[in-house]
């Protein structure tokens, strides 16, 4: 659920899933249709998908054990580096840490340069002693994070209360390098072309693959070009949409139809919504004013 997705938002979520399954063996025999529910709101719902998967995996296949190196654990649905490493320092107390924004920024400003122009990989390995002087392995990966998050923070870090300013080069600099990069904002133009019927269904598809939506139900999209002709389709509306670090600016079109493309099934806009996307669902709201 952290994957990208902030902790005060996770909370409230986390509580309601692990009281309704309570156990790994339990999500491994839990509906699609289950999780999916108790994930709704939370977006990328490809992560609740991954973590099914890697139940029934772990549960049939390894004996409800969680695999004990990087090379096994990646190799489950949804499992990189990052989230590898966290798991086997909190579950194995093993000496590892999870280079995510946060401790990044840390050692960035450890060594005042741009994050961009360190060797993590390389600090972890030559620091391993330094680092991993204890055996409480699984606390100092979640420290580190919650230190990045809390004390050295991408804004106003708290460097005068710093218990490590003494050793921080950005503390200790006249300075103060400019550490981290501005977040990149991708900004999209799309068009979106809605089949409607007369019984109030739209037409959605699942082989939409934009990047930061997969596998989901989506009417037709395609970028806006200066080219595109939309003979037969009504304009309804322009609208702007984020979604993580991108800024949609959509105009979205309509026509009326009994028919649809093949790759294109009908759904109600009114009933059944729970499993759509919110991007899917604010198309929704849009052209339920035409009814």
């Amino acid at each position: 659920m952290l994957q990208q997705t902030q902790v005060k938002t996770v909370i409230p979520y986390f509580n309601k899933f692990i009281k309704e399954i309570k156990s790994l063996k339990r999500l491994s025999l839990t509906s699609e249709r289950k999780v999916l529910k108790l994930w709704e709101g939370l977006g990328y719902y490809r992560r609740s998908r991954n973590l099914m998967a890697t139940a029934k995996i772990i549960v049939n296949q390894n004996k409800s054990i969680l695999p004990k190196t990087l090379v096994d654990i990646k190799k489950l649905p949804g499992i990189g580096d990052y989230t590898g490493n966290v798991l086997l320092a909190l579950v194995y107390n093993q000496p590892r840490l999870g280079l995510d924004g946060n401790v990044k920024r840390v050692f960035s400003r450890i060594f005042n340069k741009h994050e961009n122009k360190l060797d993590y990989e390389k600090i972890i390995e030559k620091n391993k002693k330094k680092l991993f002087f204890s055996k409480r392995n699984s606390v100092f990966v979640e420290a580190m994070m919650e230190f990045g998050a809390l004390i050295c923070k991408p804004k106003d870090p708290l460097c005068n209360t710093c218990p490590i300013n003494r050793t921080c080069k950005f503390f200790n600099s006249g300075k103060n390098t400019k550490l981290t990069n501005k977040i990149k904002i991708n900004k999209k133009s799309y068009n979106i072309f809605c089949y409607l019927n007369k019984n109030k269904q739209i037409g959605l598809t699942k082989k939409n693959d934009l990047g930061f939506l997969r596998e989901y139900s989506l009417p037709i999209i395609k970028e806006k070009s200066k080219k595109n002709k939309f003979k037969n389709w009504n304009f309804l509306c322009n609208y702007k949409n984020s979604i993580s670090n991108k800024k949609l600016d959509i105009n979205l079109y309509y026509k009326f139809s009994n028919k649809i493309p093949k790759d294109l099934n009908w759904h109600s806009i009114y009933n059944n919504k729970e499993f759509i996307p919110t991007f899917t669902k604010k198309i929704f709201r849009q052209v339920e004013n035409l009814y």
